[in-house]
């Protein structure tokens, strides 16, 4: 599909929304995508939107594998990516955590969700336009990161989040079942708002 207009991306947690949440897994094998996301990704990157990856690795800080572990696990997810016929335009990922075992990897940062560091970083490498993009997690850390940019969020509410903070800044736009009823609604949404925008409506 050719761009038009500014370059659109989706934002993409990655444990519990684009694969399964196996926790501190860096074994490609054991790396596995939650039902209906290669439909989701195909979706979206047909409707035109550049897809990247967004994640807290704090595996890194506790010292349970190294960092150049996440290459591997890029690597291997935008292998299965492009093997669908969809491209993966950034892998971004946050390998700090105040409470770590590891002390170059143990401080506060502004990359770990719900900081907006990684996202704003991905727009800026990608040249996105964030108040055209979106923001699709699975707990209010990753809505909130995604707000505090400007984009448009979707929680898919698969029982990862537990505690239900809500305030303002940890509203979801959308709250939906699962990654392809999120990827139906932001390109339904989209091509709406895009349509409005042709005809010079509000």
């Amino acid at each position: 599909m050719t761009q038009l207009g500014p370059r659109r991306g989706v934002f993409l947690d990655k444990d519990g929304t684009l694969v399964d949440d196996v926790p501190f897994n860096v074994d490609p094998a054991r790396i596995r995508f939650v039902p209906f996301a290669e439909e989701a990704v195909r979706r979206l990157a047909d409707a035109g939107f550049v897809l990247a990856i967004v994640s807290n690795q704090p595996g890194v800080a506790r010292g349970l594998f190294d960092e150049a572990a996440l290459a591997t696990v890029a690597g291997e997810i935008s292998t299965r990516l492009v093997a669908l016929g969809v491209p993966l335009a950034g892998f971004y990922y946050c390998p700090h955590d105040p409470s770590g075992t590891v002390e170059r990897y143990r401080r506060v940062c502004d990359c770990r969700k719900p900081a907006p560091g990684l996202l704003s970083r991905a727009a800026r490498e990608l040249d996105l336009d964030l108040g055209e993009s979106w923001l699709v997690g699975d707990i209010l850390d990753d809505i909130e990161a995604g707000r505090r940019v400007g984009c448009r969020t979707v929680l898919v509410d698969n029982g990862s989040e537990t505690e239900w903070q809500l305030d303002t800044s940890r509203l979801p736009h959308h709250i939906v079942d699962d990654l392809d009823e999120a990827a139906r609604l932001i390109v339904e949404l989209d091509t709406a708002r895009r349509e409005r925008a042709e005809t010079g409506e509000r």
